[in-house]
């Protein structure tokens, strides 16, 4: 049940978040027929690409605390995903990094249909290799910004390292306060 329940709400997410971006960027949504993660249009390329960031920090936090990547609690080994289930649960929460960093990434001119190709042989929009790189100098930006977290100043880097710690800390029953 909760499962259909995330998905009717991915789908009214998705419909929304369609609705803010330009016609001409043809983006329906994450789900397609074949798979959800597909490069169908410059946008689906755009979020994969951030959630790729997206997933090596979250990578990284996993192995600087010392938990099991491939123990997780919402993701579910499956044929599509990879093994480390808690690297798809610890993206969860921040996923909105990359929604919003695509969205101003195409609204600012930073990205346009012309930083993008499409080739026939496997169906998939790629990236031209500047527009790769302007995009990554954003999603950087977004990473590197300051965010106040329990009364510190931290890059959003650190606040998912700090959020994996609060979880290994959590699952060894050493939670304070």
């Amino acid at each position: 049940d909760l499962r259909t329940v995330e998905g009717r709400v991915a789908l009214r997410y998705w419909q929304a978040y369609s609705s803010v971006l330009p016609e001409s960027l043809d983006f329906q949504s994450r789900m397609t027929s074949s798979h959800q993660n597909n490069a169908s249009d410059p946008v689906n390329l755009a979020l994969n690409y951030g959630y790729g960031v997206l997933e090596g920090e979250c990578r990284r936090a996993i192995n600087t605390v010392g938990l099991e990547p491939s123990v997780g609690f919402l993701h579910e080994v499956s044929g599509y995903q990879t093994k480390q289930s808690l690297v798809y649960d610890l993206q969860e929460p921040f996923r909105w990094i990359a929604d919003v960093t695509v969205m101003d990434a195409f609204e600012s001119g930073a990205l346009d249909l012309r930083d993008f190709y499409f080739t026939g042989d496997d169906y998939k929009y790629h990236f031209e290799p500047e527009a790769k790189q302007r995009f990554l100098e954003l999603l950087r930006e977004r990473f590197n910004s300051g965010v106040r977290y329990k009364d510190h100043a931290l890059k959003w880097d650190m606040v998912i390292e700090q959020k994996t710690g609060e979880l290994g800390r959590y699952l060894l029953g050493r939670v304070t306060g």
